[in-house]
């Protein structure tokens, strides 16, 4: 049975998307067909991005009501 499985290889591992249809142990031929670093292009972050959307109440560090009797 041949089954075909994209996956990447980096640092002497390969990491599957997904996990393969067998059980046993199983003869694997891998092919490689193009170097990924190039390709991909990773954005950059914008520090305060999420300003204003979260919040902390006034009353975070206040003790809950539901632990006094542990208290």
């Amino acid at each position: 049975m041949l089954t075909t499985i994209e996956g990447i290889y980096e640092n002497g591992q390969v990491i599957f998307n997904e996990l393969p249809p067998v059980k046993n142990k199983s003869k694997v031929l891998i092919t490689f067909v193009e170097e990924i670093e190039a390709s991909i292009k990773v954005k950059k972050r914008l520090f305060g991005t999420l300003k204003g959307t979260l919040h902390v109440p006034a009353d975070f560090n206040e003790p809950l009501d539901d632990l006094k009797e542990y208290m």
